[in-house]
Order: structure tokens, then C-alpha cells, then sequence
């Protein structure tokens, strides 16, 4: 009853301050929100300026793998289906990735691909894991070998010196040889979307090419082909001059000698020069390496130790023990054991590129893959490797 004896214009008065308030916390409250929002917009932004630092900050691999994607889905539409369409525009818009040389046949591969088949062929070709492998856009390697030692001398303060006799250089020039794979595949093997396509196509060319390459990385006689180190004149360590390679004889026909046949491979290891020997390593096939396998000293002690992991080679009297499966069986006369410095004596030269051309026609119901690539190879330092020859003298 009381409210009814208030004022009519004391309630109006009340209303009218409660309206003022709620506007003014209302204003506060919007004020507080605009703050939090411009708050996380900055934050947001902050977050995108750091995430664009570490997109041009990231590897050049890592790059490199975003640019290929154009690439990379056009080479697979060519692979499947034979479509160029994808592959020719790619090569007009992005002329660093890919190129397209109908006049030599193929497109090239995508770089992650060429890479792909790059490090099977690394594991897979024995004397390329341990050669110097260098990568050319010419078709000749050519480099200057130091045959000789600068001559030196001592002399006294304040006096002339005397003139010194000139280094002997050699120039060492390896062409590159075209090497091609033709491998298969079945249309309806291709038609499937889930059939990885390039790692199939890359790991089949790897091993073709990894084998082909070793063989003549050994034997190659330079005729359209890699010059084998194997394929030089053998002369006795002892007699060896530059462009043929020491050997150090067994001393027995077509086997070591029953007396002391570790001692030939002592010599063969202390034939070589001593700058060379930090980095030497044997090479030889596996029915070799199973015949030294079993030589032991003196003591009884096995000459050969097996590594600790598959990824380590074994040793044979502290040296690495390379597989080379090209190398020649033990036999009269045969050079069947190599021990040296490949890094410095053998250099492999090739293009970085792979090139693929789709042949649907000749092999149907099969689809074939003309792959090709330009590598050479040539020895480089003569006297960085010695040979083991099994025989007498």
C-alpha cells in the first residue's frame, strides 16, 4: 500500500536511473569485448606473420617438395594414362622443374623422383657408394690431376730461394654415356589409383641402371659405356707408373699361397701409398670374400670381422669389405681382389636428370617405360688403387 502512496515521479526518476546504468554497464561490457576481440585479432595475426617466417625459413627440400606437387600430378597422369597435356604446361609455367624434349624423347622426372632413384642406385651399385660422384649439365667431365709432387726445399734466412721443378698435371676428360631401362607394366595395374606409379617406376629404374652402371664402373671397356678401372694395363707394383695399375702377385696359380696366404694380402694393403690408405677399402665378388672369410694369423684369430650393424661393411685387417659382385672369381691370372682410395681414384660424372617416354605399342597389353639417363665414369688417380693377382709372379 505504501508503493501506491509513493510519487508518481519517484518511479520514473528509479526507471530512468536503472536505464542509465544497464546502458553504461552495457557500454563497458561491449567496450571489454571489442578489447578481447582486438586482442585475439593481433594474437591471430602474430600467429600467421610467424607461420609465413617459417614457410621461407623452412629447408629448400622442403620447398622444393611443395613446388614439385604440379609436377609430380601431371607425370603421374602421363605415366597412366598417357595424358601431356598436364606435363607441357607445367613445363610452360614453371620452366625450372621440368622440361619437356620431345626431339630426345621423354619428359624428365620430377626432382623428388630423380632423388628416389638417385639413393637406390647409391645403395644398390657397390662402386658408386664409394667413388666421387659428381653431377654435370655438360656432356664431358673434365678435371686436372696432380700426378706429382711439388718440389720443395729448405733454405736459409735472408737467402734466394732456388727455384722449384713444376707439378705434373694431367687432364682426365669423361664423357657421359646414355644408359637406358625399358621396364613394364599392365594397363589395368596402371588404371589402379592405388598403385604408387613413381615409386614402382623409380625403384625398377634404380635397379637397372645400379647394375648396368657397376659392371661397367669395373670392366667397362669406354665404348659407349663407363671406363672400368679394371680395363687398364696391370703392371707389378713395383715397376708402376701412371696409366696402368699395380698389382701384387699371390704367388701362386690361381689361388693365395697354401703357405702363407694372408701374407699377400699384407702386401697388397702396404703397396699402397700411405695418403691413400685412410680411406681404402677392399673390393671383391662374394665367392671371393667366402674364401677369405675363412683365413686366419698366426694365433688361430680370423682376419675377417664381422661388422656390429648391416649398415657398417665388414673389416679384413682393419679395411672396409665392399661387395662388388663385377669383380672376377678367383682364377689363374685373375685380378680378383682390389683394395684403394675410390674417392680418389674413380670419379662417376652424370646429369642430375631422368628421362621417361611412354610406349603403350610395342609390348601390349603392356605399357612400357623408356627411361634414360647420361653417366660416365674413368679413373682418375692411378695410384690410388692396387690389384690382388692370383698368380705365381
Amino acid at each position: 500500500m505504501a508503493d501506491r502512496d509513493a510519487p508518481v515521479g519517484a518511479d520514473k526518476a528509479s526507471v530512468v536511473l536503472d536505464t542509465k546504468a544497464e546502458v553504461a554497464n552495457f557500454v563497458r561490457d561491449l567496450k571489454s569485448f571489442q578489447e578481447r576481440i582486438e586482442v585475439k585479432m593481433k594474437t591471430q595475426d602474430d600467429r600467421i606473420s610467424m607461420l609465413d617466417r617459417k614457410g621461407a625459413e623452412r629447408p629448400a627440400l622442403s620447398r622444393a617438395a611443395d613446388d614439385q606437387t604440379p609436377h609430380r600430378k601431371a607425370l603421374d597422369a602421363y605415366l597412366r594414362s598417357g595424358d601431356e597435356a598436364g606435363l607441357r604446361a607445367v613445363s610452360v609455367e614453371r620452366k625450372g622443374l621440368t622440361t619437356a624434349v620431345a626431339a630426345e624423347g621423354g619428359y624428365l622426372v620430377d626432382q623428388l623422383t630423380a632423388a628416389r632413384i638417385e639413393g637406390v642406385k647409391r645403395g644398390a651399385g657397390a662402386v658408386r657408394a664409394v667413388a666421387n660422384v659428381v653431377q654435370i649439365e655438360a656432356g664431358v667431365f673434365e678435371v686436372l690431376v696432380d700426378r706429382g709432387d711439388l718440389e720443395t726445399g729448405w733454405i736459409t734466412e735472408g737467402a734466394a730461394p732456388t727455384e722449384t721443378a713444376p707439378s705434373l698435371f694431367d687432364k682426365v676428360s669423361i664423357p657421359l654415356h646414355e644408359l637406358s631401362a625399358l621396364p613394364r607394366a599392365s594397363q589395368r595395374l596402371l588404371d589402379d589409383s592405388a598403385f604408387d606409379i613413381e615409386g614402382w617406376l623409380a625403384d625398377r629404374i634404380a635397379e637397372k641402371f645400379a647394375r648396368a652402371e657397376n659392371a661397367a664402373f669395373v670392366t667397362g671397356d669406354g665404348v659407349d659405356k663407363p671406363t672400368g678401372f679394371l680395363s687398364y694395363p696391370k703392371v707389378a707394383a713395383n715397376a708402376w707408373a701412371w696409366g696402368s695399375l699395380g698389382y701384387v702377385a699371390t704367388g701362386a696359380a690361381g689361388a693365395f699361397n697354401p703357405t702363407d696366404p694372408a701374407d699377400a694380402l699384407v702386401d697388397l694393403v702396404y703397396s699402397l701409398g700411405a695418403r691413400y690408405r685412410s680411406n681404402a677399402v677392399f673390393a671383391m665378388n662374394s665367392k671371393t670374400a667366402g674364401a677369405v672369410r675363412k683365413m686366419k694369423d698366426a694365433d688361430g684369430k680370423f682376419l675377417w670381422s664381422e661388422s656390429l650393424s648391416a649398415e657398417q661393411a665388414p673389416l679384413l685387417l682393419g679395411y672396409p669389405v665392399l661387395s662388388v659382385e663385377d669383380m672376377p672369381d678367383i682364377a689363374p691370372d685373375a685380378f680378383a681382389i682390389a683394395f684403394g682410395d675410390f674417392r680418389a681414384g674413380y670419379t662417376i660424372a652424370e646429369r642430375p636428370d631422368v628421362r621417361i617416354l611412354r610406349d603403350p605399342y610395342s609390348a601390349k597389353p603392356h605399357v612400357q617405360f623408356f627411361a634414360t639417363s647420361r653417366v660416365g665414369g674413368d679413373v682418375t688417380d692411378f695410384g690410388a688403387i692396387r690389384l690382388l693377382k692370383f698368380a705365381a709372379a
